[in-house]
């Protein structure tokens, strides 16, 4: 007898989570607070523009090609997927830029010509951090870290030793380099994710192998095309998806939730998962039986917010490549601002991403597709004139360093940040990326994917295990998918 399963939110783990257990059998329906599924990352349209909302790199493409391959397909079934090179593009404080090579061989040259040695440092910086990425995302992510015993097999016990928990990711790069272009370099990735570099396990240089080895890649199209590819995987298994049907709460007997509330009714089911926001499922819907209180949530270090502005242009730009990283301002006071005295930056740093670049699809004939992204602190208080403020810097600055004057060629705008975060997502403080990926919030002590006073309710996503991003929310959606076939097998 087949076993109904409903879940809430339609964002990358919830598609991972419906397609694994529509595929063992169980009838799963997933409920979209929104009119168009993928969570944070949407796309929308406009005036010939096509804007994906969220997410603009696509690293780690053996993961998604792993989720593809368990279903009989493979990426190039979906999308054509380009490997961009030169990787991005950083503009520096003495307003010169580094153009990041996808060769190998280029990218050494550039570390020797600022510090003599420097390549073979990078050859052995690389290789300790391949081991942390294949032992990290192709064994600990895919525990789910209900029980300190999942980690005590050999392998992984010598693998936790050798991945540098313990040591802070700046002092970590420090021992292997000195120029402070390559240390910059090498600590944007962990930027997003949700402390400081001295804050941020030595672990985390698995970022910089899925950067500089695995590269950075980009589905033509636009990166949606992954959403619509796992909406395909979950339709042919017999997911059901609706749309505009938001949950406001549920219906509870004992140690079981048995239908969630919607404007259109009651959907009974024997197992729910929560791909929502996981304090605002705990806080708002689950009366009385959240995993954790409000103390728990406002001690939690949250992963940055940040202000972004889709932007349509009627003519073609210079001097920028697809992804462009504006570290022309302190890296160091910007993220004091974001983590230890919030507050509106300064003098932030910025991202650029100007898919038109590479993909004409996605902006009109003699026209570009601008993503600006400045990452801020969480729950900040969000208002139009703030937002103008700071497109105001971005464009004065954009023009200084660039050359690219775009003010009187705008013919679309869009701003989103913390209010929409709230409003579209119900994300906790309006943050963007999740927890914080400090050593107190990791694995065992993240927050639970199965909740502990109710037997048949589970949670997948940014908030719980294995953490935020892309990649790693397509393994919490297969991971929550194997608990639930354990705990609730189809008979």
């Amino acid at each position: 007898m087949t076993k109904k399963v409903t879940i809430l939110g339609s964002g990358i783990s919830s598609l991972s989570a419906s397609a694994f257990l529509a595929k063992a059998g169980y009838d799963v329906t997933i409920l979209e607070k929104n009119s168009t599924i993928g969570g944070r990352a949407r796309q929308f349209t406009q005036d010939g523009f096509v804007f994906d909302m969220g997410p603009s790199w696509y690293w780690m493409p053996d993961v998604f090609e792993r989720f593809y391959q368990q279903f009989g397909y493979t990426t190039s079934d979906f999308y054509e997927l380009k490997r961009l090179d030169p990787s991005y593009r950083v503009y520096w404080q003495d307003h010169s830029y580094t153009d990041v090579p996808a060769n190998m061989s280029e990218l050494e040259a550039w570390f020797e010509s600022l510090e003599p040695g420097s390549s073979k440092q990078l050859r052995a910086f690389l290789k300790e951090a391949k081991y942390k990425y294949e032992v990290g995302m192709n064994d600990l992510v895919h525990r789910p870290s209900l029980s300190v015993m999942e980690f005590a097999d050999t392998r992984v016990i010598k693998g936790l030793f050798s991945m540098h928990l313990l040591s802070s990711f700046s002092k970590y790069i420090r021992k292997y380099f000195k120029h402070p272009k390559i240390l910059s370099l090498l600590e944007f990735p962990v930027l997003f994710l949700g402390a400081m570099p001295n804050e941020t396990p030595a672990l985390y240089s698995l970022m910089n192998y899925a950067d500089i080895s695995l590269g950075t890649w980009y589905p033509m199209g636009g990166m949606h095309k992954f959403i619509e590819a796992f909406e395909k995987i979950a339709t042919e298994q017999g997911v059901k998806i609706k749309t505009d049907n938001e949950v406001l709460g549920f219906e509870k007997t004992n140690k079981n939730i048995t239908g969630a509330k919607t404007k259109d009714g009651i959907f009974a089911s024997d197992i729910f998962v929560s791909g929502a926001d996981y304090q605002h499922t705990d806080s708002k819907l689950l009366n009385g039986s959240a995993n954790y209180n409000d103390k728990y949530w406002d001690n939690r270090t949250m992963a940055p917010s940040c202000l972004l502005f889709y932007v349509g242009i009627n003519k073609r730009v210079t001097n920028l490549q697809h992804h462009n990283l504006f570290f022309d301002e302190s890296l160091e006071i910007h993220g004091k601002e974001i983590y230890k005295d919030p507050k509106w930056p300064t003098s932030p740093l910025f991202y650029l991403s100007v898919p038109s670049v590479t993909d004409p699809t996605v902006a009109p004939e003699n026209c570009e597709n601008m993503f600006f992204l400045i990452p801020i602190a969480p729950n900040l208080k969000d208002d139009e004139e703030t937002r103008e403020k700071y497109f105001d810097m971005l464009l004065e600055r954009l023009k200084n360093i660039t050359g690219n004057d775009i003010k009187d060629n705008i013919v679309y705008k869009k701003s989103y940040s913390i209010s929409d975060f709230k409003n579209d997502y119900h994300a906790f403080k309006g943050n963007a990326y999740g927890l914080a990926n400090t050593l107190r919030q990791t694995a065992l002590l993240k927050p639970s994917l199965k909740n502990k006073k109710l037997s048949n309710f589970y949670y997948t996503g940014q908030l719980t295990v294995p953490g935020p991003g892309v990649p790693p929310s397509i393994i919490s959606g297969e991971v929550v998918a194997k608990e639930i076939m354990k705990n609730h097998p189809v008979k």
